[in-house]
């Protein structure tokens, strides 16, 4: 059956080697544009003002995302305050950019290498030996890697726990700083304008994404949700007779 090459899900739906090696080569494209883009505009940005001619005035796009991440320094010897830097490091506007580059090339290598070795033992159903996704738990382990990644950020890079912290603007909106922001528990911390809320939330919903973990091995109830995955384990529809008790 010929199918459109928008179709790409339904052309490797029973081929999980191949349908993971998609989503990395999806992976690598948008790395790599986004590392790509920022040294663009890098090479086009002019630092001088700040103030009267910031980045978003310039028609920046991808580097104010790097600056409200903590970025603020660039290998060019300046930063984003106007100021001068001797020892920018890695965690600078070029090392970040570099580093998804390279991250890109990685996935582009490991993409085709998944797209030539499809055909793995460890995608295949060892009770009949064909290829198989089992969907809940990659469905759980998706949802548990999201929620320890969304921890990460709320717990350690927004608070400065391990990490530069966030931009924070001023009361006016014309400068700001990277620093530390501490969580806000309160009822403050559902004020956008509140950087504690950006960590009060990102912890508490990392909580929440990894509880979901349950879709990976819970077990559905037969009796409110009808026969499912679960119950092909047990090995009850081997016969292909459902009782309805």
């Amino acid at each position: 059956m010929g199918l459109p090459w928008y179709r790409v899900h339904t052309v490797v739906l029973n081929d999980p080697g191949r349908l993971l090696s998609v989503h990395i080569m999806h992976t690598a494209l948008v790395a790599g544009w986004a590392g790509s883009m920022a040294l663009y505009e890098l090479a086009v940005f002019d630092p001088s003002d700040p103030v009267l001619d910031p980045m978003w005035r310039q028609g920046m796009f991808v580097i104010p995302f790097m600056t409200r991440l903590g970025i603020t320094n660039s290998w060019g010897g300046w930063n984003i305050s106007g100021g001068t830097v001797t020892n920018p490091g890695i965690w600078s506007y070029e090392g970040v950019a570099a580093g998804h580059i390279v991250f890109s090339g990685l996935c582009f290598l490991a993409a085709i290498w998944h797209w030539v070795y499809w055909d793995l033992e460890v995608f295949c159903d060892e009770r009949t030996g064909k290829p198989s996704l089992d969907l809940p738990k990659i469905f759980g382990i998706h949802l548990f890697l999201s929620g320890v990644a969304c921890f990460g950020f709320g717990a350690f890079h927004v608070t400065g726990l391990y990490g530069p912290g966030i931009w924070v603007s001023d009361p006016y909106g014309l400068t700001g700083k990277v620093q530390a922001v501490n969580p806000a528990w309160g009822v403050d911390g559902f004020d956008p304008f509140i950087p504690g809320g950006i960590a009060s939330h990102h912890i508490a919903a990392a909580f929440v994404v990894a509880g979901t973990m349950w879709y990976g091995s819970a077990t559905t109830p037969i009796e409110l949700f009808g026969p499912t995955r679960y119950q092909w384990d047990p090995g009850i529809l081997s016969t292909g007779n459902i009782s309805k008790s």
